[in-house]
């Protein structure tokens, strides 16, 4: 799963600079290529950065493995009732939707994103680029308080601030957060 992300990302980067982005996992991932690939990147759109460094018991990282465990010991029926009660109806969706497209390889998939480091505060320091970041004040498994470390560690990045209730109401604010950061960080 990761690998095939870096990969698609040197594939976007063969003819020329591109601007990278993704959402927790994708955002640590579209960070790391660019922390790996400066010269080939012309910025970074992220949302949602779950951790620094690495994992520990950072709260995505807690919940990945739970539900990891959760898919294994239950199936995947029986895990994403168990994990869509008393969501969001959107964010049930959007978990049931995921959840399924993974098959046989979530639980595996869970476990890849639980254990993956993301960049340090360090690395993140010595990237160049303008970077747009959007947080959810209202999201406890991906708190603001990473994605505010994650721009001050970067020398040309802002957060912007949404909730995953705006999320709910409107799927396009998450990542117009994130542009809109981006053009304020000199994108």
């Amino acid at each position: 799963m990761t690998a095939g992300l870096l990969t698609s990302l040197d594939d976007a980067a063969a003819d020329g600079p591109a601007l990278a982005g993704g959402i927790s996992l994708g955002a640590h991932l579209a960070a790391e290529w660019a922390v790996r690939n400066p010269g080939r990147c012309a910025g970074l759109l992220l949302a949602m950065p779950a951790w620094c460094g690495r994992p520990d018991d950072a709260p995505a990282s807690l919940a990945a493995r739970a539900s990891a465990d959760l898919v294994d010991s239950q199936g995947l029926e029986e895990a994403l009732r168990l994990a869509t009660a008393g969501v969001a109806p959107w964010l049930a969706a959007e978990l049931t939707r995921a959840w399924r497209r993974h098959g046989d390889g979530l639980a595996a998939s869970l476990r890849v994103a639980a254990a993956h480091p993301a960049p340090t505060l360090d690395a993140l320091a010595g990237l160049d680029v303008p970077v747009g970041i959007a947080a959810c004040t209202d999201d406890p498994v991906h708190p603001a308080a990473v994605a505010h470390a994650w721009a001050e560690a970067l020398p040309r990045a802002v957060v912007r601030e949404t909730t995953l209730t705006a999320l709910g109401a409107d799927r396009e604010s998450l990542g117009r957060a994130a542009l809109l950061a981006w053009l304020q960080a000199g994108g």
